[in-house]
């Protein structure tokens, strides 16, 4: 059966570039394998956004729809690009290891000898900073007004003495020995027809192309130091358990002044006592007694903004829901709230004195 990358990725089909790359970076982070998720699904994902994220091959799939796959297999004027699942092929020679990946576009390109453009402007954009990921527990009532909620972090900063750079203050910077100046350099592995070329990130300069006369005594050369820090995220009203708040460049900083990785907060909602969240919505449990639910009542009933006076009408049956419209959780993005759905439940005594159950018969005699 065909694949709809668009639904993969959870996005419409209208979606932005910005919206298919976070919608990506999420679901990654979600389910790859280090981190205990689904393997396959990690392929999928990274195989939707691998087309999604590329333009020319976007107008492709969005053209030929479910036979976007046997379009690409026929080749034509696009040769190569079509062919998506070379990159397990390259994994098995261990490529993107050292802190980069290499997409097959890039070994095409080293296979017939050609330089890989979009490795050299990675590599002077320097080694970037690993993300990290965080859990955070919030309560229902704080997910419904939202909050902002504290996170102490040990991590990778950049250095007050160097500002990252790894050099003393004074030193001067020469010229990296490794990469002559280029900050990346080229291997070569395979062996025989199937020899690749990689160029990646010099591992001496991490990019930059210089190295100091003489390193930061404070970082060693590195350009960053460990710190512990408070970063402060802010919870939006309405988001609901497992979803994932991403802070850009929150993370552990990079070597060598390199830009630094992201911080991704993921949300846990503890349950509440009082309710049961559906969605939007929140289910209420309300007991009453059988001369409320025979005569009807008026009982306060709690909500997140106070008690609000719920009417019971007569003869109402155990199990009977009461919706109150707009008394829900709120509508993460969008405007509105959701519904509380109050269920009655009728309580039956267990016990009664010997006066209710003459009553009580009086009743049944009454009722018959």
């Amino acid at each position: 059966m065909p694949k709809d990358y668009y639904e993969i990725l959870g996005v419409g089909k209208s979606a932005s570039p910005d919206e298919i790359k976070r919608a990506y970076r999420r679901l990654a982070q979600q389910c790859h394998p280090d981190k205990g998720g689904d393997q396959q699904k990690f392929k999928e994902v990274n195989e939707a956004y691998q087309v999604l994220s590329d333009q020319q091959k976007r107008a492709q799939y969005d053209q030929f729809g479910t036979t976007f796959e046997q379009a690409q297999a026929g080749g034509g004027a696009h040769g190569f690009e079509g062919f998506r699942d070379f990159s397990s092929f390259a994994e098995a020679f261990n490529f993107g290891q050292n802190d980069e990946s290499v997409g097959f576009e890039d070994i095409f390109e080293s296979i017939f000898g050609g330089r890989a453009e979009r490795s050299s402007s990675r590599a002077k954009r320097g080694v970037r900073g690993a993300d990290i990921s965080v859990d955070v527990e919030i309560t229902l009532e704080e997910a419904y007004r939202g909050v902002e909620k504290e996170i102490s972090l040990y991590k990778g900063v950049i250095c007050s003495r160097c500002d990252g750079s790894g050099a003393e203050p004074g030193a001067k910077l020469k010229e990296c020995s490794t990469c002559q100046g280029s900050g990346q350099v080229q291997e070569r592995r395979g062996g025989g027809f199937f020899t690749f070329s990689q160029v990646r990130i010099c591992p001496t300069c991490g990019g930059s192309g210089k190295k100091p006369e003489k390193v930061c005594s404070q970082c060693g050369g590195d350009g960053r130091v460990k710190e512990n820090k408070i970063l402060r995220v802010k919870i939006p009203p309405g988001i609901q358990d497992g979803q994932i708040i991403s802070l850009a460049g929150q993370g552990e900083a990079a070597p060598y002044g390199g830009s630094p990785g992201d911080l991704y907060a993921t949300i846990h909602v503890r349950p509440d006592p009082r309710y049961k969240r559906e969605g939007d919505n929140l289910i209420y449990e309300l007991p009453i007694s059988f001369a409320q639910a025979v005569l009807g009542d008026k009982i306060e009933t709690p909500t997140f903004e106070g008690w609000l006076k719920l009417k019971i009408p007569e003869g109402i049956e155990s199990g009977t829901t009461i919706r109150l419209d707009g008394k829900g959780m709120p509508r993460l993005a969008r405007r509105g709230f959701g519904d509380m759905m109050v269920r009655v439940k009728v309580k039956t005594p267990k016990r009664v004195s010997r006066k209710a159950k003459e009553l009580l018969e009086e009743l049944k005699k009454e009722l018959e």
